[in-house]
């Protein structure tokens, strides 16, 4: 089934690309993973999501973390940690009223992008848990559409240093210091490490 709807085929007749986007979609897209997008996808470290809440308002975030750290489950299922955040729940509010998802992953050392999108669902007892160090809970995403995409406008960079707050086996990670300024200090969750730290002004 076509990815596009009427609101897409408004542009690309008006601009004459309906041919090519209906070629690109017969040849590039499809539902499953193959192996070249699954060691791609499984190599990154960083990817954006996209989400929508019931009333369709949108949000977007950066997900990081080791390469590795998003995994290809099988040909159709992604999983990744959700790791310790601001206590928003942005992307995980909007999952919960609208399931839908996009996700880009992006090298910009060797300019390359996968498109993925999906219905995503999240477990509090999903079996991942436990073998993704550091997470609170696994989103899992069934995917629908997974496509390279043109890589002409990534702009070319190289990797300086990997967060230190990225979740390592054994490793107590450091207390960010926005959790430490006494906006919020006392506000935090009471579990939370940082209640105890020295507080910053």
């Amino acid at each position: 089934m076509s990815i596009f709807n009427d609101d897409h085929r408004y542009w690309q007749d008006r601009f004459d690309t309906r041919r090519v986007a209906d070629r690109i979609d017969e040849l590039l897209v499809s539902e499953r993973i193959d192996e070249n997008t699954k060691s791609f996808i499984e190599s990154r470290d960083m990817f954006f999501l996209a989400t929508c809440d019931a009333d369709g308002h949108p949000q977007s975030s950066y997900k990081g973390g080791d390469p590795g750290f998003v995994r290809v489950v099988d040909e159709q299922t992604i999983a990744f940690p959700v790791y310790d955040g601001n206590g928003m729940f942005l992307s995980l509010g909007n999952i919960r009223a609208h399931a839908n998802v996009g996700m880009l992953f992006i090298d910009f050392e060797q300019p390359n992008r996968v498109r993925v999108n999906g219905v995503a669902t999240v477990d509090p007892q999903d079996p991942l848990g436990a073998e993704m160090t550091g997470a609170t809970l696994v989103v899992r995403v069934r995917t629908a559409q997974v496509f390279p995409n043109c890589s002409r406008y990534i702009h070319k960079m190289r990797l300086v240093e990997r967060s230190k707050f990225v979740p390592k086996r054994d490793i107590e990670p450091p207390i960010p210091d926005w959790k430490r300024m006494t906006w919020a200090q006392e506000y935090l969750p009471e579990h939370d490490p940082a209640r105890a730290a020295d507080p910053l002004t």
